[in-house]
């Protein structure tokens, strides 16, 4: 009822028109969490292989408990860069975003395929490529939002570089 009562205004008045990217359009994309995500992929990693050449007994529940641990917090952020990603490709890009970045969609899928191996694998070249493929996405959508970005060294544990944007 609501909606036929706004089309006969509409049809009088005529309303602009005006499309949103979602159901609530909040505007606010980020790959922060991504970059971060793959951060934690890479130090647990470096967890994982400092923890085995450290331990000598890895039948005890300590060992199991802790390992258990860290692969559970890898394969975690592993899918939570997966999932910033993919949110970000699905509602905020569109159409002119990958016609002006063509490696768009095929850096989307690499970023995924990164993302599983990392949670398959306790591989830290392949947690490295990840970050670095998230890298190239967040500069990429910084391009695309008119800002200005950097790399710095990473703060943490993981020292790895990561893009920021210069605001």
């Amino acid at each position: 009822m609501f909606h036929k009562l706004t089309q006969k205004i509409d049809n009088h008045l005529h309303f602009d028109h005006v499309d949103a990217h979602c159901d609530i359009p909040c505007g606010i994309y980020d790959p922060h969490q991504a970059i971060i995500g793959a951060l934690t992929v890479i130090r647990m990693v470096d967890l994982i292989d400092d923890f085995v050449k450290t331990h000598d007994k890895v039948e005890t529940a300590e060992f199991i408990n802790s390992m258990s641990r860290y692969v559970a917090v890898k394969e975690e952020h592993a899918e939570l860069t997966k999932h910033e990603i993919r949110v970000i490709w699905g509602d905020f890009m569109k159409t002119p975003h990958t016609e002006e970045y063509p490696q768009l969609n095929e850096l989307v899928h690499k970023i995924m395929q990164l993302g599983s191996k990392a949670r398959q694998s306790v591989d830290r070249e392949t947690s490295v490529a990840l970050l670095q493929a998230v890298n190239e996405f967040a500069e990429i959508f910084w391009q695309i939002k008119g800002i200005k970005t950097k790399r710095v060294k990473a703060p943490y544990s993981v020292s790895e570089e990561i893009v920021v944007p210069e605001l």
